[in-house]
């Protein structure tokens, strides 16, 4: 069993910044991919950010050059850098993580936290 807790969510004023953090605990043998989503009130869920073994990124557009995804591999944490905040920004996020859970198997099964609420005032 993983369980992924999410903390740095908060309220904020448009134009400041929030550094999302996501640790990964349990037994865990790898990690593969890495990744924040968000769901707004009315909304369907979408990715915000991925990271991948090796470094790769992806990022929607809407952050692009306002959002950071990073990963300390030792910690099993993937962090969130968000900067220039806009009210449309407000959503709950969710961490994600692809984990290989089973000794010797490379099968990787996807993880989800809790969810931590972000809002951004006008």
């Amino acid at each position: 069993q993983v369980q992924l807790v999410e903390s740095g969510g908060g309220l904020v004023q448009a134009g400041e910044s929030l550094r999302l953090s996501c640790a990964a605990s349990g037994t865990i043998f790898s990690i593969d991919r890495m990744a924040w989503y968000r769901q707004a009130p009315g909304k369907q869920r979408e990715l915000v950010a991925q990271i991948v073994t090796g470094g790769r990124t992806n990022y929607a557009d809407s952050v692009k050059g306002r959002f950071t995804i990073s990963r300390d591999n030792a910690k099993n944490t993937v962090y969130l850098q968000m900067n220039s905040l806009k009210p449309e920004d407000t959503a709950v996020y969710y961490c994600s993580t692809d984990a290989a859970v089973v000794f010797g198997s490379s099968n990787m099964f996807r993880y989800w936290g809790q969810g931590i609420q972000v809002t951004v005032s006008s």
